[in-house]
């Protein structure tokens, strides 16, 4: 069993923002797999499904984003799930990654990020799986916004383009954990960028 959570704030005005990234993997994923994330329980919409011959479940808090960490820690209680074992996935956005980029980590601080911030005081470790989805705006583009402003603000057609694309690339990377494990697509998916940053930065 493998839980995947994607992580956002509910409501239709904040379907197409960044902070929202988490929630539209979840649901990238769940149109791959031709299923609707509906089931409530735990404080969270949730769907199962089979990938890789494996059992996953894919949720999404409805308790938005400032306190994820209360669905999570009771999706892992009814689940059963360690959070430790690889086998608990966290999606979210992280404004300090470029747009279009992914990273995935096995533990770590909050960067910030108040969704892994909450999660990381229910569960009482950092030492979950992750999958970091840049959603950094371009240079310039803040202009003298706050970042919290730029996270909830819908997202321009353009900037929603380049964000499909690292959906796939994050259902592609879950899939490469249940799959194989977290190292396999930390070495697919980390890998330095031509010019750019190193994969942990």
């Amino acid at each position: 069993m493998f839980l995947v959570i994607g992580l956002g704030n509910p409501g239709i005005e904040y379907q197409f923002t960044p902070h929202n990234a988490g929630f539209l993997a979840i649901d990238r994923m769940a149109d791959d797999f031709g299923v609707q994330v509906v089931n409530r329980r735990c404080r969270a919409v949730t769907a199962t499904i089979r990938m890789a011959g494996r059992e996953v479940v894919l949720a999404k808090p409805e308790t938005y984003m400032n306190l994820s960490g209360i669905s999570v820690e009771a999706l892992v209680r009814e689940f059963e799930v360690d959070p430790e074992s690889r086998r608990l996935i966290v999606l979210y956005d992280e404004l300090a990654l470029p747009l279009g980029s992914l990273r995935v980590r096995t533990g770590g601080s909050s960067g910030g990020h108040n969704g892994a911030k909450s999660i990381n005081g229910a569960l009482r470790t950092e030492e979950w799986s992750r999958i970091r989805i840049g959603v950094g705006p371009q240079p310039g583009e803040l202009s003298g916004r706050r970042g919290k402003d730029y996270l909830l603000t819908p997202m321009r057609k353009a900037d929603l383009a380049e964000l499909d694309s690292v959906l796939d690339k994050a259902a592609r990377a879950v899939e490469m954990i249940v799959s194989q494990d977290i190292k396999a697509a930390m070495n697919e998916f980390n890998r330095r960028e031509q010019n750019g940053p190193a994969a942990d930065e």
